[in-house]
């Protein structure tokens, strides 16, 4: 059972990487609508997977995994500096495409032609 301070931790780390991504000026990652879905950090705080997904589809999240990982070393220091961390984890940044697969079911069910339910004889509406 995760404790209370690795949950925490993870959730100080989601919230400040996503506040790096809105202030990083990298032409792969600025120009986008770009979302952290998802951090693990292990036990150990050693390792931190971070998942990154775009709204405009998968290739924009691919290209965006490279800049981070490319500015993984300033969002490690980043990291360090905001949370006061002693030992920051290393980050390990991969693409997925939740949001435009939540964007795509959430267009299918708007397509659907389904009447509203009608309330039976004896009962009232609330509203």
């Amino acid at each position: 059972m995760p404790s209370h301070k690795l949950g925490r931790t993870t959730e100080d780390i989601r919230r400040e990487i996503s506040a790096l991504l809105r202030e990083m000026k990298d032409p792969r990652v600025s120009g986008f609508l770009i979302s952290v879905v998802r951090v693990e950090v292990t036990n150990d705080l050693s390792y931190c997977t971070v998942y990154i997904s775009a709204m405009e589809g998968m290739e924009v999240a691919k290209n965006a995994v490279a800049g981070l990982r490319g500015a993984s070393g300033f969002i490690r220091r980043e990291l360090g500096q905001r949370l006061r961390l002693r030992h920051v984890p290393e980050l390990i940044f991969k693409a997925t495409d939740s949001i435009e697969y939540s964007a795509h079911i959430n267009s299918l069910l708007g397509s659907l032609d389904i009447p509203p339910e009608e309330p039976e004889e004896g009962e009232e509406d609330d509203a």
